[in-house]
Order: structure tokens, then C-alpha cells, then sequence
């Protein structure tokens, strides 16, 4: 019998995991580049590692979901987590460090890969789209609570080593909650169909979408990831505008399924584009506590980016299936890592600059992370225009008569 509220729940503490991996690790950059010696642009590769490992995983566990099932994938998710922390604890040089990454990133993409589609198959219509909303909403929450908890350490003076550790908290308990458990069926045979799937896929509108959702994530984990070294001297705490832009994602993502029937999901994804973009501006400008303004208003901007890119898929889309769910969270989070080692090397760059020009101390770092926020700030912008033609192009069709997801997915 397949219990829906165990598989769940293990989803959301393994989302946790993925999360707890996201926040420990941009708060303990700081230490790393100090202790180990590393520069800005090798901790971008090594975040690199953490985003393309996810994909990697994604797209083979999208491949292989409906003939493995999600129960051996999230088995191989708590082995590359569970070594891949492990490693990290011990890591005592780059190379070590980039491998443990590229495992953890493994087991995050696998998470993405199997539950995605398992709550696609588990529910149906609105209940999908809220239950998505609220199983990603454990992510912002994640990072919201392993922000917290690394600040507290950091304040504490707990090193890095032990803040790792948490991380294998959670692995824990969604290994548990997994443990022999049933995995609902796919609800269509075209679903299942690794054929049919590839066919949706070659339609203009996953095409589209596969582009879009290359920038929704860069303009949500780009950012984010930096965070530590943007916002030092901007006169706010780094790690709480984390904690603090995360959790407006969090009790964002749990009302979720209520703006997608009030606004639908293009515009929701418009409307998020425009506050994101908002967002960053501020971000890049202010200084003091207005700092944490603009980090609500950025948080509620890239608060329903992934899961609604995930449930636009799912809903008019149907027949790209689990494998389709999978490629566009790959291309996001591809995009994501590719950026990685450019902002770290635009900070690089910047720090120079303002360094040249006489800045030193807090000055030099406000100054750095400015100019690098305000570069970050033109990703959401791109967005915007894309997701104004998405809107118009679903109205149009929807006038037509053609609204109906399997159409939609047939003649796009």
C-alpha cells in the first residue's frame, strides 16, 4: 500500500538536506577561503562542482525513474550525500573539497529526480501544484534554519568541520522515512514512455521553458550563494539576510497552490520575475537595515521560480514526464553551476578595482559587493521580457480552445 504522507515527508527532510548542503556551505566560505587558502574563483569552481552535480543525476534518474523506481534512486541519494558529507568534514585540500561537492550535488539531484515526479504521480490537478509548492517550500525553509544554525556556530566560534556535520541530520531521517516504502505509478503509459517523453520534449514550448528556467535559477541560486562575501561591511549580518530572504520563500511557497489559482502560473512566474529583478537592485544600493527590505522583496521575487517551472512542466507538459521534470531542473541548476566561478571571479576582479582605487577594509568589501549585486540585478531582467511572451503565448492558446494540458503538450 502506498502510504502518500511517509513519501512525503521523506521528500521534504531529503529537500531539507539538499538545503542544509546550500546554507552551511555559503556560510562557512569565509572560513574556507581563510583556512584553506582558497580565492573567491576556486570556491566558485567548487560550487560548481555542487551545481553540476545535480543535473548529472537529474537527468539520469529522470531516465531510469520509471524502470528502477524512486526508491533505488533516493537509495543511491543517501549514499553520495552521506559520503559526500563525510569527505567534506575531512577535506584538507581543494581537490578533496571539489570532490565532496560534486558527490553531495549527486545525491541533491537524485532528491529532484525522483520526488518531483513521485508527487506529480501522487496527486492530481490544484492538489499537485499546492503539494509541489509546499514540498520545495523545504528548501527556502532549509536554508532558512541551516543559515540560523551556521551563524550561530560562526558566532560561537564552532569551526566548519561540526557545522558539516549537521548536514547528515536530516540524511538521516528521510533514509528512515524511505525504508520500504511504495512508490505510486506513473498516471499514463506516455508517461512512462522514454519515446514519448523525448517527442514532448522536442516542442517549442519545453524548448522555451528549458530556456526560461535557465535564468529562474541563476537569478535565485547565483545571488544566494555569494551572499557571505557580497553583503560583508554592508552594515546588516550576511547570513541573517540568508535566513531572513529564505524564510519569506518558505511561508511564500506554502501559499503557493493560492497565487497559482488567483493569478495562474505565468503569472505568477511574471510577477516574480519583476520583484526579483526589484529585489537585487536594492540588494546592490542599500545599506544598513534596508538591506533586509530589499532581501524580503528579493525573496518574494524568486520564491515560486523552481517549483512553478517544475509544475508548469508537470501540467502542460505531461508527456515529457518524470524525465522532463528532471532535464529542466538540469538545465537550472547547470546554469547555476556555469555561473559559479564568473561571479567568483567578478568578485575577484571587482575587489581589485576598488582596492586600486585606495578602498580598504569594510569600504573595499561594500564596495565589491555592490558592483557585483548590481551586475547579478540583469539576470531577472531577461526574465521579464521572457515571461511576458510566455503569459501572452498560454492566454493565446487558451482563447483558442487549446488550454488543455495534453493538447498544449501535443501541438507544443
Amino acid at each position: 500500500m502506498i502510504n502518500k504522507n511517509r513519501l512525503f515527508y521523506g521528500s521534504c527532510f531529503a529537500l531539507i538536506t539538499t538545503a542544509f548542503s546550500f546554507s552551511i556551505r555559503a556560510g562557512i566560505m569565509p572560513q574556507l577561503e581563510e583556512q584553506l587558502g582558497l580565492t573567491a574563483t576556486q570556491l566558485g569552481f567548487t560550487n560548481q562542482m555542487w551545481f553540476w552535480g545535480f543535473p548529472i543525476s537529474m537527468i539520469i534518474g529522470g531516465m531510469i525513474y520509471h524502470k528502477v523506481g524512486g526508491s533505488k534512486i533516493m537509495q543511491f541519494a543517501f549514499f553520495a550525500h552521506a559520503i559526500g558529507i563525510l569527505l567534506t568534514i575531512f577535506a584538507s585540500s581543494y581537490g578533496i573539497l571539489l570532490f565532496s561537492s560534486l558527490l553531495i550535488g549527486l545525491g541533491n539531484g537524485c532528491t529532484e529526480a525522483a520526488c518531483n515526479p513521485m508527487i506529480a504521480d501522487a496527486y492530481e490537478g490544484n492538489t499537485m501544484s499546492k503539494m509541489m509548492n509546499r514540498f520545495h517550500m523545504w528548501f527556502p525553509g532549509g536554508i532558512l534554519l541551516g543559515s540560523l544554525l551556521s551563524q550561530a556556530m560562526t558566532s560561537m566560534n564552532w569551526g566548519w568541520h561540526l557545522q558539516v556535520a549537521l548536514i547528515l541530520v536530516p540524511t538521516v531521517i528521510y533514509a528512515y522515512l524511505f525504508y520500504g516504502q511504495q512508490w505510486p505509478a506513473a498516471k499514463t503509459a506516455a508517461e512512462a514512455s522514454l519515446s514519448s517523453n523525448v517527442s514532448a520534449m522536442l516542442k517549442p514550448l519545453f524548448i522555451f521553458i528549458l530556456v526560461c528556467m535557465a535564468f529562474t535559477a541563476t537569478s535565485e541560486f547565483g545571488p544566494n550563494q555569494w551572499v557571505p562575501l557580497t553583503l560583508q561591511g554592508s552594515g546588516a549580518t550576511p547570513m541573517l539576510v540568508l535566513a531572513l530572504t529564505f524564510g519569506v520563500m518558505a511561508v511564500a511557497r506554502y501559499f503557493g497552490g493560492h497565487a497559482v489559482a488567483q493569478f495562474n502560473t505565468t503569472g505568477v512566474l511574471l510577477g516574480s520575475a519583476i520583484l526579483a529583478s526589484l529585489g537585487l537592485y536594492l540588494l546592490s544600493s542599500m545599506s544598513g537595515a534596508m538591506v533586509y527590505l530589499a532581501a524580503v522583496v528579493y525573496g518574494l521575487g524568486i520564491a515560486y521560480f523552481w517549483p512553478n517551472m517544475i509544475g508548469f512542466t508537470a501540467e502542460y507538459i505531461p508527456k515529457s514526464g518524470a524525465l522532463g521534470m528532471s532535464i529542466v531542473g538540469a538545465m537550472g541548476m547547470f546554469m547555476s553551476g556555469l555561473v559559479q566561478p564568473i561571479f567568483g571571479g567578478l568578485i575577484d576582479s571587482n575587489r581589485e578595482m576598488m582596492a586600486a582605487e585606495g578602498l580598504t577594509g569594510d569600504a573595499l568589501s561594500m564596495a565589491t559587493g555592490k558592483m557585483t549585486l548590481s551586475t547579478m540585478s540583469l539576470v531577472p531582467l531577461v526574465l521579464i521580457v521572457l515571461f511576458t511572451i510566455l503569459y501572452f503565448w498560454m492566454k493565446n492558446r487558451s482563447k483558442t480552445g487549446s488550454a488543455d494540458s495534453a493538447t498544449i503538450a501535443t501541438e507544443y
